[in-house]
């Protein structure tokens, strides 16, 4: 696959938002401070009710903002898929993907430069609220289904480091390998989406994380330091969907012979078990506890359902259509 050139490629920055228009505002003010700046940025408003329409129709860049407004609210798989879509119709090389409680570094897509005649699909490293460096450096175990943190300095001997996972706060990756694998799929809604499509990318193209920072969360969390991992705060839509979606990342497993029905069984227990930890330990609660179980149900039905059917490649849309697939249940 040619990947497009660093120093002529159209790049587009995607950034979902739903009600928070007072982080959505600190990103956008970060990513007039590129430099070099981006082809274009398209936020996608997944029905937000709060003051984000008037923010974005009253917003100016010094590059173009294309605003793609959802009639309803299809999470971050769905507003993703929204948005990448429009990018590439739009004619983006390359799509910068985030959520919109961040803010970009100044120098970010020079950072990124260096890495993009290497990597199709690549990842920079964050800040937390505090400023600290936010751990991310995962691997997918594909038995389990899990994805188990990766312990140490993983830039200690290498400004790069390999993985089979994504990550949709910062996920840059080309528009050739979008358009082959097909947009995150949107059924996911929210929690796992990148996980698994990161995992379908690298079946074909390495999936790089790389030394350099580019961005800064601006949401701080309550968090748990185990020392193998990390735990956030969460919330009851998250852990229904993250236990249900482990029915989609089944099957996509199943498609490409990775997955071991014993196995994953046991990864879905540690799973849930992750998620009563993370009630207890991180929000000193147990009212969530019923959301895991009504998930982990919802997986079993999603792992009966003979018309399951993945999510296909991306092709552009005849006028008055959409590339969007219908979402699923958002429950």
């Amino acid at each position: 696959m040619h990947v497009p050139d660093a120093g002529t490629a159209r790049l587009f920055i995607v950034v979902t938002t739903f009600n928070r228009s007072g982080h959505l505002r600190d990103l956008l003010a970060s990513i007039a401070l590129l430099d070099p700046a981006p082809e274009a940025v398209v936020v996608v408003d997944n029905a937000s009710t709060d003051a984000t329409a008037d923010l974005l129709r009253t917003t100016e860049l010094p590059v173009p903002l294309v605003v793609e407004t959802l009639r309803e609210n299809l999470g971050g798989a769905g507003g993703f898929a929204a948005g990448m879509a429009r990018a590439l119709r739009e004619g983006a090389d390359w799509l910068w993907l985030m959520d919109d409680d961040v803010v970009v570094l100044p120098d970010a897509l020079a950072s990124f430069g260096t890495w993009m005649h290497r990597y199709s699909c690549l990842h920079g490293r964050r800040y937390d609220a505090e400023g600290r460096p936010f751990f991310w450096q995962h691997l997918l175990d594909e038995s389990l289904g899990v994805h188990l943190p990766v312990r140490g300095d993983v830039f200690a001997r290498s400004r790069v480091f390999h993985t089979n996972v994504a990550c949709f706060e910062g996920m840059l990756i080309a528009a050739q390998v979008v358009r082959e694998i097909g947009l995150p799929d949107a059924r996911y809604f929210l929690n796992g989406d990148d996980l698994t499509y990161g995992w379908l990318v690298s079946q074909r193209y390495p999936v790089a994380y790389v030394d350099a920072f580019v961005l800064r969360k601006t949401r701080a969390q309550r968090q748990l330091d185990l020392g193998v991992r990390h735990l956030n705060d969460s919330s009851d839509l998250s852990r229904f969907c993250g236990m249900r979606n482990r029915g989609h990342l089944a099957r996509y497993l199943q498609l490409h012979g990775r997955h071991h029905r014993v196995a994953f069984g046991v990864g879905t227990w540690l799973s849930a078990a992750k998620e009563l930890l993370r009630l207890v330990a991180v929000e000193r609660s147990i009212h969530g506890a019923p959301h895991i179980w009504h998930g982990w149900r919802a997986a079993r039905r999603i792992l009966r359902d003979d018309t399951w059917q993945p999510e296909p490649p991306f092709t552009v849309p005849a006028p008055g259509t959409s590339a969007l697939p219908v979402a699923g249940d958002s429950r």
